[in-house]
């Protein structure tokens, strides 16, 4: 299957893919942290040996690494039992590809190697969507960032919320995503973003769940904003 949209330098990109057959990519909290670690490290131009550096360092301290040229800017992720979402800035031509290519070839290879399993992890190619206008960037921003809420209730949609405070306690205490850090929690894997491209009302306001719902439902009615999203 091949990919319709064509990537571009200095321009923004939704990027997402799950597992074949729906499957689960992440089972244990060791594989979320191995994924996070991998958006870090391999968001560079050079070459990065994750097997040699986990034979003498831990899994956390490679966020102590010094990398060299950045492939993209990642500006915000959650990542699913069976999915993840990356909102992307390309820096250079053909850098989203390259970036896909060794994120998700490392963590397969990790993932078949513990699981004893063979084959594609990941649906090819993996989805993505050209980010065009404020609108749609604050819509997918929004979509992105409240998606681990289809962990926290299963009745959950994208067009209202329960138990707001519940939520907001929910989406705070999940750290496989970038919530954190747009609620000034400063972790680790904080380095993973580059946030001097995030818009300056993003960053010193305190968002909640349900500001990002009303992004949602602002835009909800725009078809070229929400096509090919669940609703």
């Amino acid at each position: 299957m091949e990919r319709k949209i064509k990537f571009a330098p200095e321009e923004y990109y939704h990027l997402y893919s799950r597992g074949v057959e729906k499957r689960k990519i992440f089972i244990r909290h060791q594989d979320y942290q191995r994924f996070i670690a991998l958006l870090y490290i391999m968001n560079q131009e050079g070459p990065f040996n994750f097997a040699n550096f986990l034979k003498s360092n831990k899994l956390g301290e490679v966020f102590n690494e010094t990398k060299g040229k950045a492939l993209v800017s990642i500006l915000s992720y959650t990542l699913m039992p069976n999915h993840f979402h990356i909102l992307v800035y390309e820096h250079i031509e053909g850098g989203i590809s390259r970036f896909m290519m060794k994120l998700l070839t490392a963590y397969s290879m990790y993932f078949n190697t513990k699981y004893k399993r063979s084959g594609p992890l990941f649906m090819h190619p993996f989805r993505a969507q050209h980010v065009q206008g404020q609108a749609q960037y604050l819509w997918i921003f929004s979509y992105i960032h409240l998606n681990a809420l289809g962990i926290f209730t299963k009745r959950f949609k994208f067009d209202k919320i329960n138990h707001k405070k519940n939520a907001d306690k929910f989406l705070a205490s999940y750290e496989y995503s970038s919530y954190p850090e747009y609620n000034a929690v400063k972790r680790s894997q904080s380095k993973i973003l580059n946030l001097q491209l995030i818009p300056y009302y993003l960053l010193h306001t305190d968002f909640s769940a349900e500001d990002y719902f009303k992004i949602l439902n602002k835009y909800s009615k725009d078809e070229e904003i929400i096509e090919g999203y669940p609703q």
